[in-house]
């Protein structure tokens, strides 16, 4: 049964947040934008946000949780799904083409990595992916282990997200950089990750980037509406 009453306005009023968050995130980006900016953006009071989101890092969850899922879908579209060494280099690769495609984009994304929930919902489930990927290099690798080597490489992501591009320091130089820091620590064969690396490079993921972004403020605007359209439905009464 779609919600009612207070629940269906509790509802619209996250997604009203939402959608003024993720406009003002992209055009000012995450520190300068204040909670009573989003709740103004929004057209409530500022006391309604903290009905709607915990925190502002709260907001920023939702968000990451869209971001991050549609990155991970189109990679295994990218890869041939035959070389998760090569599904690895491309989830990562959109994620630093992400951070390149604007300044505000650049510390949405280090600020994800920064911030504790986002950043352990981010860390969450990685050791069993990395397992998966890459036990075969660390066959006496343990639980811990993986846990340890998904924090390493997280702490690298973020550092290589923080310098933006230049023109002696092209993605292609930055990705060749961070691919191998991170293969290293897997202890994959250089004979297997430069082939690796050399076709990843190759690859303009500009235009997936930006359609992840689309996609995530598509998903935040369809939601408004949905919860707009459960509000102003008819109450049924009765069966």
């Amino acid at each position: 049964m779609p919600p009612r009453g207070k629940q269906a306005n509790g509802l619209l009023t996250q997604r009203k947040m939402l959608r003024a968050a993720i406009t003002l995130f992209l055009e000012k980006g995450y520190e300068k934008t204040t909670t009573a900016e989003i709740s103004h953006a929004a057209g409530m009071t500022a006391s309604s946000f903290f009905r709607a989101f915990p925190s502002k890092e709260g907001l920023l969850l939702e968000l990451v949780q869209r971001m991050f899922g549609g990155q991970f879908a189109l990679a295994e579209q990218h890869s041939t799904g035959d070389d998760p060494v090569l599904t690895y280099a491309v989830e990562t690769a959109l994620q630093l083409h992400i951070a390149e495609l604007t300044e505000p984009l650049r510390e949405l994304y280090v600020m994800a990595y920064t911030l504790p929930s986002t950043a352990a919902y981010i860390n969450e489930g990685m050791e069993k992916k990395l397992a998966a990927i890459f036990g075969g290099y660390l066959p006496k690798a343990t639980e811990n282990d993986w846990v340890a080597l998904e924090l390493a490489t997280s702490g690298i992501m973020r550092s290589f997200m923080s310098a933006s591009c230049t023109e002696n320091y092209p993605m292609a130089a930055k990705l060749r950089k961070y691919l191998s820091c991170c293969y290293k620590l897997f202890e994959v064969p250089r004979a297997h990750y430069e082939p690796v690396i050399d076709q990843i490079v190759r690859i303009d993921l500009t235009k997936t980037a930006q359609d992840i972004i689309d996609e995530t403020v598509r998903q935040v605007d369809e939601g408004y509406e949905a919860a707009m359209a459960v509000r102003e439905a008819p109450e049924v009464v009765g069966s």
